[in-house]
């Protein structure tokens, strides 16, 4: 009884027995045909795959923001005794890099790049990302559509089940009732095209070295390269009109006054001359009070246009001051190879053809075992 006891091999020898490398080398050779039938299909599919997939390019382009510095000015006190409220001409450049992903991922950003009219070798004339992508240009390949009915194929079973989804009706705005301002609205196809836009376009920015990166990916050289070229100017337009807006409305503020002071200093002039002419000969204090009290008028009004004429020069320049400057350190080239590899996708396919025939083979003992020994239990 003590020798079969001590003969008894343990969990440990019993599991060091169970990944006997020559074992498993034998059992694959065993079925050899087994995993050469599926590294045979799944080559047949990477072939497949291969040569019907869509090209994919990439374009980067790196920048440097060079942002005005922050002045701040205010008007005197002439300005203040005639009612003039102008406050200061302060900077609007308060936004930062940081924020640029979130005016590239914005709905008014991705809109405007999808309308924008490029070059597709498929088309003789310049056609937006949107007219190509709602057109016939863009058919799904064989593999989508095996994607479609393998992978996707319990959607398309919910989707079939669920039936057709009932089109919701046009919204109509209601009237101008909030100064003009209306909510952006974005029919259903645009809204389709946007969920997938995230992929086409990103904005990495580099805290330590003060650099942004713009990368676009498109199907054709062209078209991709003009994708990172558009997105490059539009980026830099609005980031000047957001820095810009500001000190544009002080702008627009100040020069309203400067007209009204004008406005003012010339009445007041001509008022001053009249009054002049017409009491030259006349020697009185009535007359001496009201051409006193009219030039008292006229000095105040003329020293309060001057000093609006100084302030308007102030915020013209510091308008100037407030436009970012993008110095391009990569400008935007026309990619010459495609980032997806026809060679690496059969590649793939065949090795995890290999890994599924081996699983195969292997699996085939041990489901073996497992009933087996599921049939001991019962």
């Amino acid at each position: 009884m003590e020798e079969n006891l001590n003969n008894t091999p343990t969990p440990q020898e019993e599991e060091n027995e169970g990944i006997d490398i020559k074992a498993i080398i034998g059992k694959l050779w065993e079925g050899r045909k087994t995993i050469l039938i599926t590294l045979g299909i799944f080559v047949a599919l990477g072939i497949l795959s291969a040569i019907s997939m869509k090209r994919t390019y990439s374009v980067s382009t790196v920048m440097v923001p060079q942002m005005g510095s922050a002045k701040s000015s205010g008007l005197s006190s002439l300005a203040s005794l005639a009612g003039f409220d102008i406050g200061g001409s302060s900077n609007g450049g308060e936004l930062t890099p940081l924020a640029y992903p979130q005016i590239v991922n914005s709905v008014p950003f991705r809109l405007q790049l999808m309308h924008t009219p490029m070059h597709y070798e498929k088309v003789d004339t310049m056609i937006s990302m949107y007219d190509y992508a709602m057109g016939e240009f863009d058919k799904p390949t064989v593999m989508d559509y095996v994607k479609k009915y393998t992978i996707g194929l319990p959607g398309v079973i919910i989707g079939a089940i669920a039936g057709k989804k009932e089109e919701k009706p046009l919204i109509i705005l209601p009237p101008d009732t909030t100064n003009g301002l209306k909510p952006l609205l974005v029919s259903v196809e645009e809204q389709k095209l946007l969920e997938g836009f995230g992929a086409l376009l990103s904005l990495d920015v580099d805290k330590k070295e003060g650099f942004i990166t713009l990368t676009a990916h498109g199907l054709e050289p062209l078209q991709t390269a003009e994708l990172a070229l558009h997105a490059q100017q539009l980026l830099q337009q609005e980031v000047t009109r957001i820095r810009v807006e500001k000190s544009q409305s002080e702008l627009d503020y100040i020069q309203a006054r400067y007209n009204e002071a004008k406005e003012e200093s010339d009445r007041l002039q001509g008022a001053l001359a009249g009054t002049t002419d017409r009491y030259q000969d006349v020697v009185t204090s009535t007359a001496n009070v009201g051409k006193e009290r009219l030039r008292s008028k006229y000095n105040v009004a003329n020293a309060i246009y001057l000093e609006l004429a100084k302030q308007l020069e102030q915020a013209k320049m510091q308008v100037k001051k407030d436009m970012p400057i993008f110095a391009i350190i990569q400008p935007v080239t026309i990619p010459l190879k495609p980032d997806n590899s026809r060679a690496k996708t059969v590649i793939v396919w065949t090795f995890l053809g290999f890994v599924l025939g081996c699983g195969i083979v292997i699996g085939k003992d041990y489901w073996k075992k497992f009933r087996a020994s599921f049939k001991k239990e019962e």
